[in-house]
């Protein structure tokens, strides 16, 4: 597409000749535009969303920018109106030089989606320069011999504008004896050559000044003018020639100032002063040349660096100067070879600096590269480090995505450092590096995660209110509010368990507190759920598990079971008098609430009615005879025990005990009062716990009864009454006990009467003496493996 644009905005057209875009290829067509130079800033260029069919508000909401090499802005674009407008006043003469046509390649870049659309603005040539002449004066000497029709070369002016407004023709001012001839070089330019018409005459002129004029092409054409002087020289008749007309020679740019290019050579024929030969560059330019030439050698060496990329070719004219004043020239082309002397450029477009992590593939940067040499020197590469989830992909010419890999997670790394090297492939291989930060924005993918699945926290009873009893900790890899942890008490999986009461959390430290006073008696342990939840939306969550186990503390004294402390009558152990030392009176049974050694009990006997005679076992709590008994002692004795537990400090009680010393166990010695009193003290023990007790100790019970009848029979024989005699035997009775060592397992007494005359050996089960005592309590004394004891009784019926 091209548009030929005047330079006011009354006469301004745009008309297209050809449309054709290709989308992401990059051997697609330019649209291409066309303006003269110099026009002023601000002039309309094209509508470029017409042009390219897209929807003014297309450009807007899809970040169309221009771009142009170098990041240098030449044009702008109202991406309101989709207008393309100059930004400033552009001079081909600075932008393009000799170069024709004149072409600004840009692209149109859009961002989301990204898209390329390439474009060139030709700048057309306006004739804003006149032609110049680098001499003021030119002067000539010419032997007078010269024919006519001879032809004396002039140097040429320069105009910086190209075509048909760069010189066109010379002319001299009027004079009879020379006429100019205006001649094309092979570059295009013109250079004016003196034509002699007739013969010079040294002692009729020896001097003539003519005026050389230079005119361009342009409408109106500019001109330039010089003063060409000729002196009328004596006859000199061989002008120098050179021994090529034409030197080639290739130059690197690299090469050092004062290097030697090359040189050249001509002959004269003449003799003395008219054979003498002297070069110089015949244009003389020495702003644009970067060469110099020794006037005697003819060497021709570097006086500035040469840059291949500034000008790859000089034509440098040579003249050659005998003493007489003719002269002669040569031509020497100059090819600059390029090397690899210019690193690789980028230029960014577009970056994002930061991306949410777990996102699909995502566009990071859009970025150009460049380089100004030539062949392998000016062809690149691109790479960025191999350890990055990154990714480059080449789109469109020489432009370059950099998107990720795969989503990325914040909580491995927060940040990437991407390094983007571009390496042309030159011998040696030069490279730059451009450095860009990625911050990974953070997502709420990680729910909390507390540092034990289940927390077990000790704390002693009849604590006070408010303790802090243990905390739990969960933290969140997130960031942020995503990272921001509030722990809560789930509702207890036991819905009778008062856990509001219970304890309370911090819900910003987790910190768990004892709201009121805990009793290991009433409550040992207790479970219930924490919730941990950050501040991400939506919220994720976590659980643990939180067992709170109550430590016992020594605040309950040991309780006796027996005997019985109600307030009824008392009970009367019936000792035997002819009972042995270490005979078994009774047996002390008490418990304690706590546990541990806390309810380790220990039996004392603290005083007696007697002492000496009666002793208790400090573990088991058993009373026995201390010696044999005699007819002396006393038939009544009162006994006080105290039992104690092993706690900090100890706690203790009393228990009194009534000891009657009889003759035998016949049914006169127990009095009526206190066997009703014993049956009514046994009454209270619900069947529950017999029939528990009794199941439990039956199958024991039958392995003992032929142990204990023997004993008994052994202790009659030996007191002279023996239970398995004849009729008329009197009657003996003991108490059997069989016990552990301690005071923590199980003990059971039984008291058994056999009559002599029965012949049978009956046994009957009573009732077990048991105070009044709940019998859930009980029940979990037994299941402590603690000091209750068990107490029975057994009574023949005496017939």
């Amino acid at each position: 597409m091209e548009t030929t644009l005047a330079k006011t905005p009354q006469t301004r057209q745009v008309t297209f000749l050809t449309i054709l875009l290709l989308f992401w290829e990059a051997g697609s067509e330019a649209i291409r535009y066309s303006m003269p130079e110099e026009t002023e800033t601000g002039s309309f260029v094209a509508n470029l969303a017409k042009d390219l069919g897209l929807r003014v508000g297309e450009l807007a909401t899809r970040g169309a920018r221009i771009h142009y090499k170098g990041n240098k802005q030449l044009l702008q674009l109202d991406i309101k109106t989709g207008n393309l407008l100059l930004y400033e006043k552009l001079d081909r003469e600075v932008l393009c030089g000799l170069t024709d046509p004149c072409i600004l390649h840009f692209q149109l870049l859009l961002e989301n989606p990204v898209q390329f659309f390439q474009a060139d603005l030709q700048l057309t040539d306006i004739n804003d320069h006149s032609p110049e002449f680098l001499d003021k004066e030119m002067l000539l000497k010419i032997p007078e011999s010269v024919q006519p029709g001879t032809v004396f070369p002039l140097k040429m002016a320069q105009d910086f504008d190209i075509g048909s407004n760069s010189v066109q023709n010379y002319t001299i001012s009027p004079n009879s004896h020379f006429h100019v001839v205006t001649h094309n070089r092979g570059d295009g330019r013109k250079y004016p050559e003196l034509v002699l018409n007739k013969a010079l005459d040294r002692e009729e002129q020896p001097e003539l000044s003519l005026t050389l004029t230079a005119l361009d092409g342009g409408a109106p054409p500019r001109s330039g003018t010089t003063a060409v002087r000729l002196e009328v020289v004596d006859v000199n008749d061989n002008a120098p020639e050179f021994s090529q007309s034409l030197y080639e020679v290739q130059v690197p740019e690299n090469s050092p100032l004062d290097s030697l290019v090359v040189a050249v050579s001509a002959r004269d024929m003449d003799a003395g002063t008219y054979g003498y030969v002297t070069y110089s560059l015949f244009q003389g330019d020495e702003i644009t040349q970067p060469f110099v030439i020794d006037e005697i050698t003819g060497e021709i060496r570097l006086k500035k660096t040469l840059d291949f990329e500034a000008t790859r070719y000089y034509n440098v004219e040579i003249a050659g100067t005998d003493g007489g004043g003719l002269s002669g020239k040569c031509t020497v082309a100059v090819e600059v070879v390029d090397v690899n002397d210019n690193a690789p450029e980028l230029a960014m477009s577009t970056l994002t600096n930061s991306i949410p992590e777990n996102a699909p593939e995502t566009v990071v940067a859009v970025f150009s590269v460049s380089d100004p040499d030539s062949g392998d020197n000016g062809r690149v590469v691109c790479s960025i480090q191999d350890d990055l989830p990154f990714l480059l992909k080449p789109t469109f010419k020489n432009f370059y995505t950099l998107v990720t890999e795969r989503p990325l997670d914040r909580e491995s790394q927060a940040e990437y450092n991407i390094t983007i090297t571009v390496t042309d492939l030159g011998t040696p291989r030069l490279k730059s590096e451009h450095s860009i930060s990625v911050q990974v924005a953070d997502v709420n993918d990680n729910a909390p995660a507390f540092s034990q699945s289940a927390y077990t926290l000790w704390v002693r009873e009849n604590n006070g209110p408010a303790l802090h009893i243990g905390s739990v900790s969960a933290t969140d890899p997130d960031s942020g509010a995503n990272a921001r942890v509030t722990y809560s008490l789930l509702p207890p999986g036991d819905a009778r368990l008062p856990l509001a009461s219970l304890v309370s959390i911090s819900a910003d430290t987790g910190q768990l507190f004892a709201l009121r006073p805990l009793d290991f008696e009433a409550l040992r342990a207790f479970e219930f759920g924490v919730g941990a939840a950050d501040g991400g939306s939506p919220a994720l969550s976590s659980r643990a598990l939180v067992r709170v186990q109550v430590l016992d503390v020594n605040d309950n004294a040991p309780v006796v079971l027996y005997p019985p402390q109600n307030g009824s009558a008392p009970c009367t152990e019936l000792v035997p008098r002819a009972a042995d030392a270490g005979y078994l009176v009774t047996k002390v049974v008490a418990v304690d609430g706590d546990s541990g050694q806390n309810a380790w009990l220990s039996y004392q006997l603290l005083r007696a009615t007697e002492p000496g005679l009666f002793g208790v076992w400090a573990p088991s709590g058993e009373v026995r005879t201390a010696r044999q008994l005699s007819e002396r002692d006393a038939p009544r004795h009162r006994l006080a025990v105290l039992v104690r537990d092993h706690g900090e400090p100890p706690l203790s009680a009393t228990v009194t005990l009534h000891v009657l010393l009889v003759d035998g166990f016949s049914q006169p010695h127990l009095p009526r009062a206190e066997a009703a009193a014993e049956q009514a003290r046994a009454e209270p023990l619900t069947v529950s716990l017999v029939v528990a007790l009794a199941a439990v100790s039956s199958l024991f019970l039958l392995s003992v009864l032929g142990v204990v009848a023997a004993r008994l029979c052994a202790r009659a024989r030996a007191a002279s009454a023996g239970v398995c005699s004849g009729p008329g035997g009197g009657l003996a009775g003991h108490l059997v006990d069989v016990s552990g060592g301690g005071t923590l397992c199980q003990a059971y007494r039984y008291e058994v009467c056999l009559s002599g005359g029965s012949g049978t050996g009956e046994f009957k089960f009573l009732k077990p003496i048991l105070p009044d005592l709940q019998p859930q309590r009980a029940e979990e004394a037994i299941q402590e493996n603690a000091t209750f004891q068990h107490s029975f009784g057994f009574k023949e019926i005496c017939k």
